[in-house]
């Protein structure tokens, strides 16, 4: 057994926040927490653990776009890319691609859980069933119907969790539900549906909104639609993309009030500018460049972004005003929820996984731990070419 101590801090715990801890692992499990710290106590200065952050929706990072890198490798080079960030967990995005991609996708996930890779709890396939009216920079070439090949692939038993952004206007209602009755994860996203389509979405099955308010019919107040919907619900998970672009800071704001605290998950949507030197990409034949973090294609459309979910985290707490426990909710304890894993991670608890980040005062991440063991520091700056 291993014990971990902190103090002069704020520690994240299911039992409130601590200023001082000692936190005992045997393989790679938490057993015990003690609410005073231990000989060789780190000082947090002030500053946070965390429990390990987990992204939903990870397109790419370090140079890396997962729908050009369906490998082993190119899963490991995106988690390497954010581990330093406090991510302790992820889903590798494919944006809407081929069938063929979206089989490797799936399998290329499945050999990297068998591999060991660090952190990766399974594939986010989105799209390719979504409104060409609500298509973002995705690219109408692949969009398709949600159809028997399509099926096959998604109910396909996986070693890791299934995750489908899809618009419940253009999938049937017993198709929906088929894929949640088998464990798939369906997220509505890309979508301009009504609120009476949205809701019938939710109760067919679908559980989550991917970046909500991006891409989707907007709330108007004789036609609320997709957000109306969502924020009318008590029950699906959404996702946030807290980066001071995608979203209006007041609009945020609003719907972290009129929604359950419990309901709502921080994203990244990155792309792979993240933590790498060079900032503009390709994506799907189209420059892809980013100007003052913000990703944008030659029309101005917003590709991803340039997040990573230690900054996810910040914006959340400095530009929102969400007290910095309930972000590190956002960001660890809700995206757990959701995928169905509580019982072994999201929090800083006995008997969840060793999975935490320092930050410091600012909240920038210090050294992310997976399993107990240092898995990064935070990274040296970069420089931009």
């Amino acid at each position: 057994m291993t014990s971990h101590s902190f103090v002069n801090g704020h520690i994240v715990t299911p039992r409130g926040v601590l200023s001082d801890a000692m936190v005992d692992v045997e393989g790679g499990i938490i057993v015990a927490i003690v609410d005073r710290a231990g000989p060789g106590a780190i000082d947090l200065d002030g500053g946070w653990l965390m429990p390990g952050f987990i992204d939903t929706q990870v397109n790419g990072g370090g140079g890396v776009l997962f729908n050009d890198a369906l490998s082993v490798e190119g899963i490991a080079a995106i988690g390497d890319a954010h581990r330093p960030f406090g991510t302790t967990a992820f889903l590798p995005t494919l944006i809407s691609d081929t069938h063929e991609a979206i089989a490797q996708a799936l399998d290329a996930t499945d050999a990297a859980i068998a591999a060991g890779v660090p952190g990766v709890l399974g594939a986010h396939i989105e799209g390719p069933v979504i409104n060409i009216a609500r298509k973002g920079i995705h690219d109408p070439r692949h969009f398709g119907a949600l159809d028997d090949a399509l099926m096959a692939l998604l109910l396909k038993p996986r070693r890791g969790q299934v995750m489908v952004t899809l618009a419940p206007e253009l999938a049937p209602a017993d198709r929906i539900a088929a894929l949640a009755r088998a464990g798939v994860l369906v997220s509505l996203g890309h979508s301009d549906a009504t609120y009476a389509e949205a809701t019938a979405g939710f109760a067919a099955g679908v559980t989550g909104v991917t970046h909500l308010f991006n891409a989707m019919s907007p709330l108007v107040h004789r036609a609320p639609g997709v957000v109306g919907a969502a924020l009318d619900d008590s029950y699906v998970y959404c996702g946030l993309i807290v980066d001071g672009f995608h979203v209006d800071d007041a609009v945020l704001r609003i719907a972290l009030r009129a929604r359950p605290a419990d309901r709502m998950m921080l994203v990244s949507d990155a792309m792979p500018c993240v933590n790498a030197a060079t900032k503009s990409f390709v994506l799907q034949g189209r420059e892809i460049h980013v100007e003052g973090g913000r990703c944008v294609g030659a029309d101005g459309t917003l590709a991803g972004s340039d997040l990573d979910m230690a900054a996810a985290v910040r914006n959340t707490v400095d530009r929102l005003g969400v007290p910095a426990e309930r972000a590190a909710a956002m960001a660890a304890t809700n995206p757990a929820a959701f995928l169905g894993l509580s019982r072994e991670r999201g929090t800083i608890a006995t008997g969840r996984r060793a999975d935490w980040v320092q930050l410091d005062a600012g909240l920038h991440a210090v050294t992310t731990v997976i399993a107990g063991e240092i898995a990064a520091h935070a990274p040296p700056p970069l420089v931009s070419a």
